[in-house]
């Protein structure tokens, strides 16, 4: 229901905007705001696209939680998205997710109504210390456990009981 409401609402707002802008500045000062916010959209889209990929690939090597850098990531996807449709109200929405700062605060919002009850890295699935990130499973760093692979080897006549084999040149 609510996809229907802004299906129809942002059309409406829109055109009425378009209307009131138009007969204030005219034709073509109007078009003139349309492409130069495109313009400038999609330059701040690019900037930003790029810095978040940057976040997103150390969160990855540091280990840490990348929920952050993807959420934001997909915001300014969402706003060039935004950006591009015409329009001053969608114009307005694609620039105010652009700001770092707007962008934290919806992701602090969706990440109080969104629960992870489960996850899967490497193989592993891990239900609980998300809190924490899911790239700091205490269980994980106090297991005594350590992966390796083996190869068994036959004992020929020719070793000696006390031989390792360590030693010989």
């Amino acid at each position: 229901m609510l996809l229907l409401a802004l299906f129809v609402a942002v059309p409406i707002i829109e055109i009425a905007l378009f209307i009131q802008v138009g007969g204030l500045i005219g034709l073509w000062p109007t078009l003139l705001i349309v492409i130069v916010t495109a313009i400038l959209g999609t330059t701040l889209v690019r900037q930003q696209g790029a810095l978040a990929m940057s976040q997103l690939r150390g969160s990855f090597s540091e280990l840490r939680d990348p929920t952050e850098p993807l959420a934001h990531g997909a915001m300014i996807l969402l706003s060039g998205a935004l950006l591009l449709t015409p329009g001053f109200f969608t114009d307005a929405m694609g620039f105010a997710l652009l700001i770092p700062a707007i962008r934290s605060v919806v992701f602090k919002e969706m990440r109080k109504r969104i629960k992870v009850q489960s996850f899967q890295m490497g193989g592993s699935v891990h239900t609980s210390g998300f809190e924490k990130g899911p790239f700091h499973d205490a269980t994980a760093r106090e297991s005594n456990t350590i992966d390796g692979e083996f190869k068994e080897v036959e004992i020929t006549e020719s070793d000696t009981p006390g031989d390792s084999g360590w030693t010989r040149h």
